[in-house]
């Protein structure tokens, strides 16, 4: 009952709490039901625990199946130290819960791989089978360990020396030569893992770190070890736990154990999740999505301030018509909030490129894609790029470049239909063009190679908007920059062209910034140019600014252009 409590516990967790997360790590892979593939995770030490890891993570796609996958690892984990535990002696069978809420603590970080886990649970499976075969004479343990640590070294990586520790040591009653046998094991396991490193493109320090267990190669956690240590020292510790026979003493142990479990679980392992870093996950998530909904209510329950978050929310807010009406009810940066400079990271660059995408911006955007799948750490492939870079590659007429990306998603489970669909496309031009997303991405975009500089993208909004005056996404982003760099001169000159290609246009924003820019010239604007109402509200902010008392009109204009 406590297991399936726990599983249930780190279901609802991840599916209710942290779902985002799940694809976070989705996308950054690219599993391919290919025999190359395979190929190079078995070359690899520790490759086929990183393989079957993928495999699983393949299924985040899905939330549910992923918060289904973590779950039943972690229980699996809590059964297996639990067998290599004394069964008979359930007084202390909450302990053995205690290394997977570690590993729960542990997956807070973000760059921490399934592999690892993963190649734990199956250390601590061989460590049972070994265990159930109850081998006791010394010569046979170290004929076992002789052929296992290798073995298992290529499977599942550098926790082999969970295995060299624990053989020797399991017998009933250790003594000073299983000790040492337990003690050359682990130089073997060494010896195995430093001999690797000719035979594979890795260096000493990665194969020690394991190559699939964090997405930053050289890097680990010092928990990483101690996880390890705990895994080894309980199954070896628990069969001398004393034993308590049932009734009150034993009822009152176990329910101190489980009051404490559950504190740990409640109060201890969600510290791991930076609410900043999972914060940027769920924008990323929601703008993948494209749940611009989602993104504005989450921005209206707290208010973004990091220029990921800024963009995600701007560019939600573009989506749904309201940038140039609701963009100071929100936190703003000035001009990179729209469009963030690029910087070589393969999260936030996503993000950037998702704007880029939607302006009409093909050619960026697929840099972007490009160049946040090679930024990712550990080498891998992010079937959300790829998938990216063939639409932009089919956009542009590229079709041979998008055939190689849509056949590589062929070989996906949970793309492959979708790359196949798309494939049919490539060369059919009026398909193309009637298409609802591509015949869009190819009337707004410019069809004219130039070069431009990021400190421009206001002229290259005001090109997509002459290129296609439907364009409101460079519409909204075309006024917007000049207000949000407090250039009143240039927001005149772009509301008057704007004003010849769309008359009658006239949101929030843009009358609160004519009426602050002719006031500004001490003049009137024009009979009709802004409503009264409007000219009203701006005598009222301004007798408020000169009191010091203008926090009532902190989602105007005015209140940015103030300096507030």
């Amino acid at each position: 009952m406590l297991s399936l409590l726990f599983g249930m516990a780190v279901f609802l967790f991840w599916w209710q709490r942290y779902p985002f997360a799940l694809s976070y790590h989705e996308q950054f892979q690219l599993f391919l039901f290919d025999s190359d593939y395979l190929a190079t995770r078995l070359a690899e030490p520790g490759g086929i625990a990183r393989y079957l890891s993928e495999f699983l993570v393949q299924f985040y796609n899905n939330v549910v199946f992923g918060a289904v996958i973590i779950a039943l690892l972690l229980v699996l984990m809590q059964r297996l130290v639990w067998r290599l535990m004394d069964q008979q002696n359930k007084t202390w069978y909450p302990l053995s819960f205690l290394p997977s809420l570690v590993t729960w603590y542990m997956m807070g970080d973000q760059s921490l791989l399934l592999a690892f886990p993963l190649a734990l649970i199956m250390v601590l499976s061989v460590m049972a089978c070994v265990k159930s075969l109850g081998m006791k004479r010394l010569s046979v343990v170290a004929l076992c360990l002789l052929i296992l640590v290798p073995l298992v070294y290529w499977v599942c990586g550098p926790v082999v020396l969970m295995l060299a520790v624990y053989l020797p040591l399991s017998g009933q009653k250790p003594i000073l030569r299983d000790a040492l046998l337990s003690v050359a094991a682990v130089v073997y396991g060494v010896l195995c893992i430093l001999l690797s490193s000719l035979i594979v493109p890795y260096t000493v320090s990665q194969l020690f770190c394991g190559l699939g267990y964090y997405r930053f190669f050289e890097s680990f956690m010092l928990l990483m070890i101690l996880l390890q240590l705990l895994l080894v020292a309980l199954p070896l510790c628990g069969r001398f736990l004393p034993e308590i026979k049932v009734g009150k003493a034993h009822y009152t142990l176990l329910g101190v154990q489980v009051v404490a479990l559950t504190v740990l679980m409640l109060a201890v392992v969600p510290t791991n999740y930076d609410a900043k870093t999972y914060e940027l996950i769920e924008y990323d998530y929601l703008v993948r999505t494209q749940q611009w909904d989602a993104v504005i209510k989450k921005a209206e329950q707290q208010t973004p301030d990091l220029p990921m978050s800024v963009c995600a929310t701007n560019l939600a807010l573009a989506m749904k018509g309201e940038l140039t009406t609701r963009a100071f009810d929100f936190y703003q940066r000035g001009g990179q909030g729209l469009l963030p400079p690029f910087e070589r990271n393969y999260t936030t660059t996503l993000v950037t490129g998702e704007a880029y995408f939607q302006l009409g911006l093909v050619n960026t955007a697929q840099r972007f894609a490009f160049e946040a799948m090679e930024a990712i750490p550990n080498y891998n492939k992010s079937v959300r790029c790829v998938r990216r870079l063939a639409e932009t590659n089919l956009i542009n007429g590229n079709y041979e470049v998008a055939r190689k990306y849509l056949k590589m998603l062929e070989k996906t489970m949970f793309y492959g239909k979708w790359a196949q669909r798309t494939e049919a496309l490539l060369g059919q031009e009026q398909q193309i063009n009637n298409h609802p997303l591509y015949g869009q991405m190819r009337k707004k975009r410019i069809k004219e190679d130039f070069l431009f500089s990021d400190r421009e993208l206001d002229k290259i909004c005001g090109q997509l908007l002459m290129a296609d005056k439907d364009n409101t996404l460079a519409l909204q982003y075309l006024l917007m920059f000049p207000v949000l760099d407090r250039d009143l001169n240039r927001f005149m000159n772009y509301m008057m062209f704007v004003s010849q290609t769309h008359p009658g246009y006239s949101p929030r924003i843009c009358q609160e910034m004519v009426t602050f820019a002719y006031a500004s010239r001490k003049q009137q604007p024009p009979q009709g140019v802004v409503p009264e109402a409007m000219l009203q509200q701006f005598n009222q902010f301004m007798q408020a600014y000169q009191q010091g008392a203008t926090e009532m009109f902190r989602h105007s204009t005015w209140y940015y252009l103030m300096g507030k």
